[in-house]
């Protein structure tokens, strides 16, 4: 938003629901737009504001939630059209109910991707929120309209979920800032699932600053701006090997450079290696992904359906994981509980593990839309180094990373419940990465 985050909030709410209105034939983003109840709070924060009796930091700020937030009184789609008829909800989710009572605004529930099982950003049944610094390429999943709405200004903050990089992938691709928590951190109460051992909520943002903010109330903790964390002294892992293969050469560059900036500001800057790791949990999802797996037993009531109106995209993978057994499922939750407290363990030397979030920028949505073959491959890119974070419950924020063409991110990965420490650090390269 180019107003200053000074002016009253209704000011800034009416400027950008007369955006949003002026575009209204052809509204890609937003699914639902709550104008009405927006301008309640909005005026009530003002009220406070005036008053000297603030709620704190996120008083006023404009707020996007993802389409599988539920919202009193209606149905949550989660971006599918056979929930249309699903009762509505009772309450708001928890993470929603809590931004309220901290005076968030609003504003309206964003495009996602079908059940949020796809990474790319299509969805058959609307439109493709094209990516905000060019709409015709992609802008990423699964929470694409989230990652639109913050880097369009449409939205301070929007608020996504995150199974296998779907809070970080739209972040990067947009050019903003995102950060998937801990699992445990933020409760799932009221947010549709697809995958309750991966799940997080998070949020996107264009400064680390406003995700602490927003994390913090979220976790019902009291939002506090942190301390920076400074960049010298601090051990950042790299791990060489297969998450730095098939790097577009431009991220490959850009992302040599951030780590060269980080040893120059006194962080050193140590291989690591966690491809074993990575080839026990592939080895071990060979009957199927983790979040197949758990979300075709959520769905198992439409997907003996045929003619079910879902994408191909979602209900193929799920059918198949459906057959899977039970107890293979249970053994696989097993051994991922090992393999991740074996990563937690092979990390501690280090503060934190840099990657780039994903080794390729947004490509052309044409490109994708046809192609089948290709769509598999950009969407394995994009997954690849993001649902590591997932698999191994971790927590990790994307940066935007200086130096390309098409925004790409640096990404910061912590140990479990490390999440504090995680941000305290983005503060201070978010600012390194910003000077020239």
């Amino acid at each position: 938003m180019s107003h200053s985050a000074n002016s009253p909030a209704r000011d800034r709410l009416e400027q950008t629901l007369s955006r949003l209105n002026d575009r209204r034939g052809e509204e890609k983003v937003f699914v639902r737009v709550y104008a009405e109840s927006a301008r309640a709070e909005a005026d009530a924060a003002d009220r406070r504001r005036r008053a000297g009796a603030s709620l704190g930091p996120l008083d006023g700020k404009i707020v996007s939630i993802k389409d599988l937030f539920d919202v009193t009184g209606e149905p949550t789609l989660a971006g599918s059209i056979i929930r249309r008829d699903a009762p509505p909800a009772q309450r708001d989710a928890l993470a929603v109910e809590r931004l309220r009572a901290a005076g968030a605004v609003i504003i309206g529930k964003t495009h996602m991707t079908e059940f949020a099982f796809t990474a790319v950003g299509l969805n058959p049944h609307y439109p493709v929120p094209g990516n905000a610094t060019d709409e015709g390429l992609i802008p990423g999943g699964s929470s694409s309209g989230a990652g639109v709405s913050a880097a369009e200004g449409t939205c301070d903050i929007a608020i996504g979920s995150d199974t296998g990089g779907s809070i970080r992938i739209p972040a990067a691709l947009n050019g903003i800032v995102g950060f998937k928590p801990t699992a445990s951190r933020v409760p799932l109460d009221g947010a549709f699932p697809l995958s309750p051992s991966l799940d997080t909520l998070g949020p996107l943002a264009r400064t680390v600053t406003d995700c602490i903010l927003a994390d913090a109330v979220m976790a019902g903790e009291q939002p506090m701006p942190l301390v920076a964390r400074p960049i010298a002294g601090l051990r950042i892992g790299v791990p060489r090997g297969r998450l730095l293969e098939d790097l577009s050469p431009e991220i490959a560059d850009a992302f040599a450079s951030s780590l060269d900036r980080l040893a120059r500001s006194g962080a050193e800057i140590v291989d690591c290696a966690f491809d074993d790791l990575i080839q026990g949990l592939r080895e071990a999802t060979k009957i199927g992904s983790i979040a197949g797996l758990e979300a075709s037993r959520i769905h198992a009531g439409w997907l003996g359906d045929e003619a079910a109106p879902v994408d191909d995209r979602v209900k193929a993978p799920l059918r198949r994981r459906l057959a899977v057994p039970d107890a293979a499922v249970a053994d696989l939750l097993e051994t991922r509980r090992a393999l991740a407290g074996a990563m937690n363990e092979r990390i501690s030397g280090y503060d934190l593990i840099a990657l780039p979030t994903t080794p390729i920028a947004a490509v052309p949505i044409a490109s994708v839309e046809a192609d089948e073959a290709e769509y598999d491959r950009v969407e394995g890119l994009l997954l690849r180094n993001c649902q590591v974070a997932n698999q191994f419950d971790l927590n990790a924020i994307t940066l935007p990373i200086p130096g390309c063409t098409r925004p790409a991110g640096l990404m910061l990965m912590g140990r479990n419940g490390t999440d504090a420490h995680v941000l305290a650090t983005a503060l201070s390269v978010e600012a390194l990465l910003r000077t020239n």
